[in-house]
């Protein structure tokens, strides 16, 4: 308006409603920025005045002494911040002041002083440079890296919380998951020898963040393995190194991977028949998403790019025994316990020392290098798995406690009916049933033979009358050579308590018709 209208600055004022000294101070530095830039020989001098002419002129504050920001508010302000670090090198960094923490102190103390100001003050104090980082290359096989994620699954009808071991090579982004009940030393050995078979080989280097599973202890700046890694590496021969202390970019790969697996899987299902199904669906989940093309290779998949790195990985030995071994007394009531479970074993051990292995998903005892006992693993606390074969020589010298027992309440359903229906009240010649079924006679021989003496008269069902019936089943079985010594004089006194039996029951089957009468 001033210079292609002609018009004034009054007027100007007027039409545009800007007060006219405004005006005048806008024309002023325009016509001086235009001298400079005429005068200007610098080309970036020359560049800073022409942004300056072409956008809109800024208000400028100045640097302004501040009016409440006293040198003796700024003493005391330091004071806490002084306070605050001595207390981060005592190891007390969840008990330093805030900011908002400073300023009522501030206030209490009948400082004029605002909330911004003191604000501004601490972050010019204690302003940290932000951080930058450095882009990897990658090369085929080098590096994998693992991380943890907690994901909530309802399995068998009851809500609970899983850990997701989630591996993910650097170079292809290839993903693997399987989930488990807790972050055990067991269970982190497993998901590496599951990963290690599933890929068909080793990757040079893993990468870690601080979980516990992998590091023992921090010694000054160096972090000391677990023994269980230690085992893992010298076993695979894989290199290991550790991120820094909340440095999730370190492992960046794995830390999406852990976020995308369990957005991709579990926000579509989380209800589950049993653990095994529930990896099942993660793996298919995995290798749908391995499956999908990235915009960062130029369209190849996961799969594709893992396949140029397989070569490079080193050699695959056999599976790793992933299990935590520990020695545990028997007690007295024949359990040795795991993780605040008891677990049974054979009676004859009480007081005995067994070895246990525990694996994530079951655990085996061993005596005098003999396997006693294998049980599914408890995932609760205070939890009893008991076996009831393991308590027939002591329930036969205690007959009356058999009806009671957690023993019997834990056995098989078909166990339980088979007591409930023929030997209530004969406990004692039930233990004998059990017994000969451990050593002469499977459950299917034993059920058969009941319902054979049930045609009969249900009163038939006798431990000695079973043990007959078995052995006639098996007349038409192998050579008795082909049979134990002990197997064999079983047979032969079951042979005679047949002949015995057929004779006082009159049950002699001489041919087709009489089976049909």
């Amino acid at each position: 308006m001033y210079y292609r209208e002609g018009k004034s600055q009054r007027e100007i004022a007027r039409l545009t409603g800007v007060d006219r000294k405004t005006i005048g101070k806008y024309i002023e530095q325009y016509e001086k920025q235009r001298r400079e830039l005429e005068q200007s020989g610098n080309p970036e001098d020359a560049g800073v005045l022409i942004r300056a002419i072409v956008e809109a002129p800024k208000y400028t504050v100045g640097h302004r002494p501040a009016r409440k920001l006293t040198e003796e508010i700024e003493k005391e302000i330091q004071r806490h911040l002084d306070e605050n670090e001595e207390k981060r090198r005592r190891g007390q960094h969840k008990q330093v002041k805030k900011m908002i923490d400073i300023y009522e102190a501030l206030v209490a103390e009948n400082m004029d002083i605002s909330y911004s100001s003191v604000k501004r003050f601490i972050r010019l104090k204690v302003e940290k440079p932000q951080e930058a980082f450095i882009k990897e290359r990658y090369l085929p096989g080098n590096v994998c890296e693992f991380d943890w994620g907690e994901v909530k699954l309802t399995v068998n009808g009851k809500l609970q919380t899983f850990q997701m071991a989630v591996f993910t090579p650097a170079y292809s982004n290839y993903r693997y998951a399987y989930l488990f009940t807790k972050q055990t030393t067991e269970c982190f050995q497993e998901a590496h020898a599951l990963f290690f078979q599933e890929v068909g080989g080793v990757f040079q280097t893993m990468v870690y963040d601080n979980m516990k599973v992998a590091v023992k202890r921090f010694v000054g700046t160096e972090k000391q393995p677990t023994d269980g890694l230690l085992q893992l590496s010298i076993y695979y021969g894989f290199r290991f190194r550790f991120c820094n202390i909340h440095s999730g970019n370190e492992k960046g790969h794995v830390e999406r991977s852990v976020e995308v697996v369990r957005r991709k899987a579990f926000a579509f299902r989380d209800t589950f028949d049993t653990l095994g199904d529930a990896n099942r669906y993660v793996h298919e989940v995995c290798i749908r998403l391995n499956g999908k093309p990235q915009d960062t290779r130029d369209g190849c998949t996961a799969a594709e790019c893992f396949e140029q790195e397989r070569p490079s990985l080193l050699a695959l030995p056999p599976m790793f025994d992933a299990a935590r071994t520990v020695h545990a007394r028997v007690d007295k009531y024949a359990t040795v316990v795991v993780d605040q479970n008891h677990y049974s074993v054979p009676d004859h051990l009480v007081g005995k020392l067994v070895l246990v292995k525990i694996y994530s998903n079951r655990i085996q005892c061993f005596y005098q290098d003999y396997k006693v006992a294998e049980h599914i693993r408890l995932t609760g606390n205070h939890e009893w798995r008991l076996e009831l074969d393991h308590y027939l020589n002591t329930l036969k010298k205690k007959p009356g406690a058999f009806a009671g027992s957690a023993a019997l309440q834990q056995a098989p359903q078909k166990i339980k009916t088979m007591y409930e229906k023929h030997y209530t009240r004969r406990e004692k010649e039930f233990v004998e049933l059990l017994q000969f079924m451990q050593t002469s006679a499977s459950l299917a021989e034993v059920e058969h033979a009941i319902d054979e003496l049930c045609h009969i008269h249900p009163s038939h069902v006798t431990t000695d009358k079973i043990k007959v019936l078995c052995a006639r089943s098996r007349e038409t079985a192998p050579p008795a050579a082909t049979l134990s010594q002990t197997a064999q004089e079983i047979a032969e006194r079951a042979k005679a308590h047949l002949r015995a039996y057929d004779d006082l029951f009159q049950t002699h089957i001489s041919a087709p018709e009489e089976a049909i009468a």
